[in-house]
């Protein structure tokens, strides 16, 4: 069976902020199935920050993407042709061979979902790597407990949203957040249930922090001011849960950290960086957990949608921009 497919290449290393020349969308034609392999038709694919720093030519925890070759990143999508055993034609798999509208996989890297009572874009999200980046940031490296008060930086995106309403489900007695707009602020207040969330837009971060702390836990997606100003406000013996920083990976200077270091001996405070995959032992009591939250709508979730792989690039610069609220997909 041939396949005339199109995917997205990665045409040059983006120098600051990545721009639509940085890509280029490909027209390719698909090797024959090898043993152990399926074709997947890829319904919905997901762009995620971390994909910016795997556009640089530096060594990291995953290697750089390469030029002149498709993307990576987590998809889901229908089985057209299948040579692996217990992989049927039409079910629905997750895979990461993201960025292109079919893909050759191999059986062993794909998962078959349950799609009959959820949507497959939720394995993308909160019931994917997304939800168990938020749980085991909050679980495992934070070790929240009960009645403490939790501050999340990007609390409207994938990440950010989960790990609120998660310390809620948890057990925290405070939740705040910090988002990019009023309407923002309002969902995660009005329907997420945050007891307090602000618009970093709206003065210093510190300042707007410092009208809802001190803090126990400070869950990072962003860096920078909002690291600094968590430092300031955290209690003796709070925990930091470093999940990315999204306000430097567009910046070529690798501007200097927070200038308030000194507070985290004499608070003897906490800093952990993490990477999920280091974690998936914890992937199997999150499931069970985060299954029955979103069954039973006590775990909330919002997806913006992009069409098409034509639109795939934009979405992913949004992504970066903040245009997204909640988890960013683009439909193929």
């Amino acid at each position: 069976m041939t396949t005339e497919t199109r995917e997205i290449h990665l045409a040059r290393r983006p120098s600051g902020a990545p721009v639509p020349d940085d890509f280029r969308l490909v027209t390719t034609t698909l090797p024959d199935l090898g043993e152990g392999e399926v074709l997947v038709r890829t319904d919905v694919m997901s762009v995620d920050p971390y994909m910016r720093g795997r556009m640089n030519d530096a060594k990291s925890y995953v290697p750089p993407f390469a030029l002149d070759a498709p993307l990576e990143g987590a998809a889901v999508g229908e089985v057209l042709e299948s040579r692996a055993e217990g992989i049927e034609v039409g079910d629905t798999v997750l895979h990461g061979l993201g960025w292109r509208e079919h893909a050759v996989v191999s059986g062993k890297a794909v998962r078959r979902l349950d799609v009959s009572t959820l949507p497959a874009s939720t394995y993308l999200g909160v019931l994917g790597s997304t939800g168990l980046t938020a749980y085991v940031g909050l679980t495992r490296i934070a070790e929240m407990k009960q009645g403490e008060t939790v501050f999340v930086s990007g609390a409207a995106g994938a990440v950010g949203s989960s790990v609120g309403q998660m310390a809620r489900l948890l057990g925290a007695g405070k939740v705040i957040g910090s988002a990019g707009s009023a309407d923002k602020v309002s969902w995660l207040t009005d329907d997420l249930g945050f007891d307090a969330a602000f618009d970093y837009h709206d003065g210093r971060v510190s300042d707007r922090l410092g009208e809802h702390g001190p803090v126990d836990v400070y869950f990072d997606n962003v860096g920078g001011e909002h690291l600094e100003a968590a430092i300031t406000h955290l209690n003796d013996f709070g925990r930091v849960a470093v999940c990315g920083m999204i306000a430097g990976y567009n910046d070529p200077s690798q501007a200097a950290g927070p200038r308030n270091m000194m507070m985290v001996v004499q608070k003897r405070l906490r800093l952990q960086g993490f990477i999920v995959t280091d974690h998936y032992d914890l992937a199997s009591e999150f499931y069970e957990k985060a299954g029955a939250w979103v069954a039973d709508g006590s775990l909330k979730h919002r997806e913006t949608f992009a069409d098409g792989l034509d639109h795939a690039v934009e979405a992913f610069l949004g992504v970066l921009s903040g245009a997204n609220t909640g988890k960013m997909l683009v439909r193929l």
